[in-house]
């Protein structure tokens, strides 16, 4: 279902992309959202949370890069190889057998 929000709105004109526009009515017709607003609040909500922890994810590096240097492409390339490692492989039931990693 969709989320409820009590904050104080504002109109706002944009333009945008027929697709998504299309997403956001579709959205409307399947009960997802309450309104193509409502979506547009939701997915405007998703970015700036994912935004700030960029930002916080960016500040994390740029503290630990000043105490220990600058993380080499070698050491990325070893903590991928590790990560991979020990990714546990969940096959889908999808119609296209899609493969997830966790």
């Amino acid at each position: 279902m969709y989320a409820v929000s009590m904050t104080a709105k504002e109109r706002l004109s944009v333009t945008v992309d027929e697709d998504l526009v299309r997403a956001a009515q579709a959205a409307v017709a399947a009960g997802e959202a309450e309104s193509v607003s409502a979506w547009v609040s939701d997915a405007l909500r998703l970015k700036a949370e994912r935004d700030r922890k960029l930002r916080g994810l960016d500040e994390f590096i740029k503290a630990y890069e000043a105490e220990y240097g600058e993380i080499t492409e070698e050491e990325m390339e070893a903590a991928y190889r590790s990560m991979k490692a020990r990714a546990i492989v969940i096959r889908g039931d999808d119609a296209q057998g899609e493969i997830g990693v966790l």
